[in-house]
């Protein structure tokens, strides 16, 4: 998971260099007054998400996997603690009925 949020990163910053280059040099127009930052953000965010939607397919798929992976193990322990709490409340509710039943 940090692997794919390092290399979006990366996708971005170099989206983001491009950028600036562009307006740098003037082929792509500054931002309104002091928006200029703001513009090269917004613009370096619309170019890079569809780089890394396409580039990074696989890793995403493989992030995607062990995500799935820890929420199936969360999702086996927590059924594990419920029946062992089924288990105890059931001992407990036995006990409780025999020393009824024997006074």
């Amino acid at each position: 998971m940090l692997r794919y949020t390092l290399m979006r990163l990366g996708i971005f910053v170099g989206c983001f260099a491009a950028v600036w280059g562009l307006v740098y040099f003037g082929i792509v127009p500054r931002g309104f007054g002091a928006s200029n930052g703001m513009w090269m953000v917004l613009l370096a965010l619309v170019v890079s998400a569809p780089i890394s939607f396409v580039v990074l397919r696989g890793e995403r798929d493989r992030a995607s996997a062990q995500v799935v992976e820890r929420v199936d193990r969360m999702k086996a322990n927590l059924e594990a603690n419920a029946a062992q709490e089924d288990v105890a409340d059931d001992a407990a509710r036995s006990q409780g009925q025999a020393q009824g039943q024997a006074s």
